[in-house]
């Protein structure tokens, strides 16, 4: 499908860490997926792809896990 980070069971700052790397690798219109289980991450993944240009296409909640997906600007 795409490109996947999982970032399940890691705080705060490291599932943007480990997103802004692999945004790295994508190529402009590319969807970077990513699941993680820190709350804090649903505010700050949206904030910081906005303030990058790019384009939070979805967001669910499964369980305890936060799923998103990312269109690289």
């Amino acid at each position: 499908m795409g490109t996947f980070v999982d970032a399940k069971g890691l705080a705060c700052p490291m599932p943007i860490v480990k997103t802004k790397k692999a945004m790295n690798e994508l190529n402009s219109g590319e969807i970077l997926e990513i699941h993680t289980t820190d709350k804090g991450a649903k505010s700050d993944l949206a904030a910081w792809a906005k303030s990058m240009g790019h384009v939070l296409v979805k967001h669910e909640e499964e369980g305890s896990v936060f799923k998103f997906w990312i269109q690289k600007a």
